[in-house]
This record gives structure tokens, sequence and C-alpha cells, in this order.
């Protein structure tokens, strides 16, 4: 008689689970993330106790060994690394204390951006020539730049209420605007930095050198001191400006992707991405870029194991490496997946800081948008409502050739340029249930894809 009543009770049980609505479900979701999640103490740990996580780094390699033995100790079904040879680069560690002087009377404070080359010990002195477009570099010409710094001094346009278009706005100059100055004869770059409001303290990111072009300094400039360089510039043409710095890029080093997954009961070939990228930039601790999307993928995965909740399709996490300075990680996820024939029938990344959830961007592929837009109703009591833009992450970027829908993780972006790639993109900028509702509403889409697919 015991026996049977056991019997009873755990079919009651999975009766019960199997008639819960997906409102009742989801109320489950964030349930257990807002009263035992776990994604702040793992930040915690990867933010403080690791630290920066420059691709090929002591501190990227700690960062995989720990995000394997995090999901291992999770439980998931299978948790592997997936090697990636990324670039290494060297002398970083200097940059918050390198600065950019006006011989005799200024100092300002820059740091060089990613993927540049050093100036070596004697640095760059030189005289400074100031432009906002592209246009007006031209107008300079060769004989208006050669042998000069040319200063890229276009802010973000504040009046863009997405963040994200404003910085899409100005960032051209940071990735480009080395080899176009070096192509009229500049012997250095300065670029204000990728920030909003006026600050001490400078941005970095990465640049891209032209084929043929050649390779010079460039660094970028607190956007305050952007301000004070360009009132001095106006008083004084013949203004020499020198600065110094010792970075250089060695050859490619053998690193990983850390991946996790839960095997699906039912479509077990049918496969759910989402991920985040585990290196960062090594001013700061890079807990809005990226460890929060690192923690909050994690979670996601540790959420329906609480739950017990048995996936009918393959959930995987991905820690993708080197997004920051190459996408190594992103690309060879993507080469991998199309050498075993993998179908992934949805691909979802967070890297747009552990801010409050506003919503996701969607697929392009029409059907699969308009599925995902038509959850709404279920996510809005959660504050999602935006499902306006469309697209992904750099990460997944890469399965876009194979069909892949591509979606985004949306959180409010009105303060993520105040931390991004800066020496302030510390733990201490993440709240506590930000980050939690950002974990609870990547698991709650991820169930709705994982019940009813997007085609």
């Amino acid at each position: 008689m015991r026996y049977f009543l056991l019997v009873v009770l755990l079919f009651t049980n999975l009766v019960s689970e199997a008639q819960l609505t997906d409102e009742q479900f989801i109320r489950k979701i964030y349930d257990e993330a807002l009263a035992k999640g776990q994604s702040y103490e793992m930040l915690e740990h990867l933010c403080t106790k690791i630290g920066p996580r420059l691709s090929g780094s002591p501190g990227a390699a700690a960062a995989v060994e720990w995000s394997r033995q995090v999901m291992q100790a999770y439980g998931f079904d299978s948790v592997w690394l997936q090697p990636v040879m990324v670039p290494i680069g060297t002398g970083q560690r200097n940059w918050p204390h390198c600065q950019f002087k006006k011989l005799g009377s200024e100092t300002v404070n820059i740091c060089a951006l990613g993927g540049s080359v050093g100036t070596g010990a004697g640095g760059v002195l030189a005289n400074v020539v100031e432009v906002k477009t592209w246009d007006e570099l031209r107008q300079l010409g060769e004989k208006g730049v050669k042998g000069k710094i040319v200063f890229f001094n276009r802010p973000m346009d504040p009046k863009l209420i997405p963040m994200f278009s404003s910085y899409g706005g100005a960032v051209d100059q940071r990735a480009n605007g080395a080899s176009e100055a070096a192509k009229l004869g500049a012997i250095g770059v300065i670029v204000r930095s990728m920030g909003v409001n006026l600050e001490d303290y400078p941005h970095t990111g990465s640049l891209r050198y032209a084929l043929n072009i050649p390779k010079i300094p460039a660094v970028a400039i607190a956007t305050r001191h952007a301000e004070v360089l360009s009132e001095l510039l106006k008083d004084d043409k013949d203004l020499k400006f020198y600065f110094e710095t010792h970075c250089e890029t060695l050859p490619d080093a053998p690193s990983f992707n850390v991946i996790g997954e839960l095997k699906g009961t039912e479509r077990s070939e049918e496969i759910i991405v989402v991920g985040g990228h585990l290196d960062s930039w090594d001013l700061g601790q890079g807990a809005h870029d990226d460890g929060a999307g690192c923690v909050q993928s994690i979670e996601v995965l540790r959420l329906f194991k609480a739950l017990g909740y048995k996936p009918k399709r393959t959930i995987r996490a991905v820690m993708f490496m080197n997004e920051e300075n190459g996408l190594r990680g992103g690309v060879e996820y993507a080469n991998q997946a199309k050498l075993k024939n993998e179908k992934h029938i949805a691909a979802i990344e967070s890297d747009r800081g552990g801010f409050t959830p506003r919503g996701f961007t969607v697929p392009t592929q029409a059907t699969a948008r308009e599925k995902v837009r038509s959850w709404k109703p279920l996510l809005e009591p959660y504050g999602l409502s935006d499902f306006s833009q469309e697209g992904g992450g750099a990460d997944i970027s890469p399965l876009a050739p194979q069909g892949v829908p591509l979606m985004g993780y949306l959180p409010d972006s009105q303060r993520y340029f105040n931390f991004h790639h800066t020496a302030e993109d510390t733990f201490d900028k993440v709240d506590k249930r930000e980050l939690e509702l950002g974990a609870a509403a990547m698991a709650a889409i991820i169930y709705l894809i994982d019940r009813y697919g997007l085609d």
C-alpha cells in the first residue's frame, strides 16, 4: 500500500507540472530567479576573483576553467571546451596610466585602442588637427594631415533615445580613423571616447587597420578632456602634443569557448543557443561587458534544472571567447556547427549589460519574428514590451548564413555607455535584482521557443 501511494503521489506531481499554463510556468521561472537566483554570486566571483579577461591572458584562461567547473557543478548534461585560436595583446595593463600631454601645461587621460601598435619609447610628438566628419578629413588632404596627429572629435548624439543607435553613429571613427588618417600621412590618432556623458576616464575598443596602409598608434581620450583639447586648439593652432604607448599584438594562442547543455527529450537534434562573451577589456572587470551576459546564460540552464524542466529541444549556454578583439569564438562555434551539420533553431545573446529588462531584438525571418512578437502578452507583465528591433549579437552573427534566427536580450540602454570598455565596468555597478530579472527574462523566452519553435 505504501508503494502504491508513493506511485500515485509521483504521478499526481507529474500531471500537475504538465498542466501548468505558460503563464504559470513563466511565473515559476521568475520566482526561482528572484528568490533563489545565483547569477549575482557568479558574477561577483568572475569579476572580483578573476577580474579582467583579455583574450589570451591568464585572466581569460582562469575564466574558462571557472565557467567549465560552474556548469559541471550545476549538473548540466554535457559541458565541454571548444578550442579556438585567439590573438594576444600585451601592455594593455598600462593603459590607464598613459597620459596625453600638451607640453608644459595640460594633462589629459587616454588609453590605447585595442589592436593599436605602440609608439615605442620615443612616443609621438606632433601638431594636432581636429575633425568631426570624414569629409572634413578629406578636405584637409595630405597637405593638412601629413606628419600630424588627427583628433577625431565627433560625439555620440545625445538626442537619440536608444543609446546603441547613438554609439553606432560615432564608433566608425574609432574603428577606421587610424587607417583613414594614415592614408593622408598622419603619424598618430586620438579618438573621442564612445561615451555620451562628459567623463574623466577613457573608453577603449577595437580599431581595424586596413591592408597595405601604414599602421599608426591610436588612443582614446576621455570625453571631458576631448572638450578641453578642442578648446585649446581654438586658441592655438600650433599646439604640439605628446603621447607614448607600449602595446602590441602577439601571435595567436589557443583558448576555448565553454559550452554547457541540457539535452532535449523529444527533438534533441534541434538546438537553442543562449550566450555571452567571456573575454573583456582589461581596464575594468568586464562586469556589464560581458560578465553579466555570461552568468545570465548559465543561469538560464540552472533555472530549468532547479525547476525540474525537461526541455523538448537541446538548450546550450555558450561562453564565447574573443568577441572584443577578433570574434574568433563566434566564428569557430558557427564553423563547428556547420561541419557537424547541427540544426540550430534559435540563438540569443546577452551583450548589452545587466540592466533592467525591456524586451528582445527579434529574428529577421518573418515567421519567426511574428511568432516571437505573439508572445508579448505573456512577457509584458514582467516589463518586456520592446520587440521592435531586429537582429542578434556579434557572437551569434556567424550563424546567420546557416539560416539560424538570431535574437538579443534587450535591457535598458541609457547607462550602458557610462561603463562600456572602461575602468568603471566593475561588479559594484551591477544591480542584483536587475541582473536576476534579465536571467529570468531570457529563460522565459527560451522556454517559449522550446515549447513552440519558431517556424
